[in-house]
């Protein structure tokens, strides 16, 4: 029996050690093809993922170098890049109802009644828009998130609006435009509270300029997938991102809500140069000029900006009713607006990158340049100088504005330079309502049109040139007096 155990026991044992190594074998071949598996789910995922974490991070690595992350600049360039985002996914969704669902005779007549009716309010309080943030000036970051907050509700109002053809588009459409003027107001006050160390104010809105244009170049072609859907889905799109903004908005560094070491300023070149009520100076303690050279060159960024709100409206309709030879009223203004888009990137770039030793020249040239290109345009209308007036007139505006930008830095006192630029920026946004109301009373004649808008230019382009080059020749150096 012993051997018979033998043979059994050593074959019943070595029968379930060959089982065991079997079972153990298939384990481990299945928990290899599971890790297998389970690596190449997380290959895909790190796939999938990376074009959106790798463009985050390249993103947030570009807008914070050079010092603008510890700054807060950083913050304040993505919260730009929200606000042309959320305006582009707006203007899409607009394209197709305000300018072509109705008869263009009544689709100015509406426009003209509701900018007057949206518009008039923000021009009356304009000039007191900037003492208004001097005097309230920790209220920064809630002006900004409330102009985000304002453009999403209205957003949503436009969705319904734009299904059901009511007159709510046209005031919901323009309280979108007050929204995003009042919001370019105080971005300009907040700029010069977060340049890091050694970095100019001309570098700074060279980046969030920058940072605006290339949102709205990437969401355009979002927004217009969006619109295939329908009308609604880029205003939903709108309303998302206007939320985040914010949200985003808070996040800016406390600093910008400080008016430690600021004081007011007062857009005049001297005292005796004030006119009105205070032809006489007043005893204002703080109240500082700007100086000529700055003065000069607000009134002639003013010509430009005006050229623009015309040339926004009047293009906008004159296209519609007359294309540009062989295209659809659609795809003209959508060339045009390329072209101005890709000029006003331009000029921001070069800008940035040209030593801005002689900004008073700078500016008398390239008025001087937009007075030409309208008279050629207007002389031999065409499709083609149309939309070369455009690239120009934006090249120049963005390439005008990075000049007086750098004129109040050099000229202005840094306790006053925040109302500076809240009270400029100011005054450009009312020349552009001014320009946009020109360009929808005038009638549809190109011809005339571009004549009337190279006579704004030419009336800037005089008005301050002389004093441009005097203030140049002179060194440009302005001393600012207490009025």
């Amino acid at each position: 029996m012993a051997s018979e155990r033998s043979p059994h026991g050593a074959t019943g044992t070595g029968g379930v050690q060959g089982n065991n190594r079997s079972g153990t074998g298939t384990k481990n071949g299945r928990r290899g093809v599971r890790d297998r598996v389970n690596g190449s789910v997380r290959a895909v995922g790190r796939a999938l993922h990376f074009p959106v974490t790798g463009t985050a991070r390249g993103i947030r690595k570009a807008t914070h170098a050079h010092g603008a992350g510890e700054s807060g600049l950083g913050k304040l360039i993505e919260l730009h890049a929200v606000n042309g985002a959320g305006d582009v996914m707006i203007t899409i969704a607009l394209a197709s109802t305000v300018f072509f669902s109705v008869p263009t005779d009544e689709a100015r007549g509406r426009v003209a009644i509701y900018l007057g009716i949206t518009m008039a309010p923000f021009t009356l309080l304009a000039p007191v828009i900037g003492p208004l943030l001097d005097r309230l000036p920790h209220g920064r970051r809630a002006a900004m998130a409330g102009a985000m907050l304002a453009r999403a509700l209205l957003a949503l109002l436009l969705a319904g609006a734009v299904a059901t053809g009511s007159l709510e588009l046209y005031p919901a459409a323009l309280g979108v435009l007050v929204a995003s003027k009042a919001y370019g107001v105080v971005r300009s006050a907040v700029v010069p509270r977060l340049l890091p160390p050694r970095f100019s104010l001309v570098k700074a809105n060279s980046r969030v300029t920058l940072s605006g244009l290339l949102a709205t170049g990437i969401a355009a072609p979002i927004g217009a997938g969006l619109q295939v859907l329908g009308p609604r889905w880029p205003l939903y799109g709108a309303f998302v991102i206007f939320i985040a903004g914010t949200f985003l908005s808070f996040t800016l560094p406390s600093k910008v809500d400080s008016a430690k070491g600021e004081d007011t300023a007062l857009l005049a070149a001297d005292p005796d140069h004030l006119h009105g009520p205070h032809l006489h100076p007043v005893k204002r303690p703080g109240l500082r000029t700007v100086g000529t050279a700055v003065t000069h060159a607000l009134g002639a960024n003013a010509a430009l900006r005006c050229l623009s709100g015309f040339l926004t409206f009047f293009l906008a309709f004159l296209l519609r009713e007359h294309p540009l030879t062989g295209e659809s009223a659609a795809w003209s203004l959508g060339m045009v607006a390329v072209a101005a888009g890709v000029g006003n990137a331009l000029g921001t770039a070069v800008g940035a990158a040209v030593k801005q030793r002689a900004p008073e020249l700078i500016v008398v040239t390239v008025v001087g340049v937009v007075l030409g290109a309208s008279i050629v345009t207007a002389v031999f209308f065409g499709a083609a100088l149309v939309a070369c007036l455009a690239a120009v007139a934006g090249f120049c505006q963005a390439l005008a504005k990075l000049s007086l930008d750098a004129l109040i830095q050099r000229d202005v006192p840094e306790l006053v330079r925040s109302s500076a630029f809240a009270r400029s920026e100011t005054m450009l946004q009312m020349a552009w309502v001014l320009g946009g109301a020109v360009g929808i009373a005038l009638p549809l004649d190109g011809t005339l049109g571009l004549g009337v808008a190279a006579a704004i230019v030419a009336t800037g382009w005089l008005t301050t040139a002389k004093g441009l080059i005097g203030s140049a020749r002179h060194g440009g150096r302005a001393h600012p007096r207490i009025a």
